[in-house]
């Protein structure tokens, strides 16, 4: 994986519990970026996304009143959002399956456990950056492109024949 510099990312952070915060602000300094904001809850992380534009999203999943997937299914299908199409990272302590998927589901770009690290997130972002997976529109989906790669050999039907794919960002 090549090192690059990620320094001129702004970030915003929503995490309603503050010992997070101080961990990924660490985390992100370390990776040399400073311009970061943090939300302690979806609602008024939704409205920063009214007045500032972040280049990568890191939300919590589990929040109050309304938790890290409501916050990802709002800023991908409201009908106000400011930007359907910020990358958008979610950290969680439960990995199993079902949430993974459920999570992918929602329109994340990336999902990150606990506890993160530099390592894991550092390749989270960098794979937004790299390898960005162009979004998809369609009765039932908007977001990123859920399949990670195209498999040349796949013979099966075309599951997404009335998306309407749209370039990233």
């Amino acid at each position: 994986m090549a090192s690059i510099s990620l320094e001129a990312l702004s970030i915003l952070v929503v995490d309603d519990n503050k010992h997070m915060h101080m961990v990924v602000k660490a985390i992100l300094n370390s990776m040399r970026i400073k311009n970061i904001r943090f939300s302690d809850n979806a609602a008024d992380a939704f409205m920063e996304l009214r007045n500032w534009h972040p280049d990568i999203v890191i939300t919590d999943w589990a929040m109050e009143p309304l938790d890290g997937l409501d916050f990802v299914r709002l800023v991908r299908k409201g009908a106000d959002s400011p930007n359907p199409y910020v990358p958008i990272i979610l950290l969680t302590g439960h990995t199993e399956m079902h949430r993974v998927l459920e999570a992918r589901d929602s329109g994340v770009n990336e999902v990150l456990a606990k506890p993160i690290s530099i390592k894991s997130l550092y390749s989270r972002m960098l794979s937004i950056i790299e390898q960005p997976r162009p979004f998809v529109k369609s009765k039932s989906y908007f977001g990123p492109c859920r399949r990670r790669s195209d498999d040349p050999t796949y013979k099966g039907p075309e599951r997404r024949a009335d998306a309407l794919l749209d370039s990233f960002g």
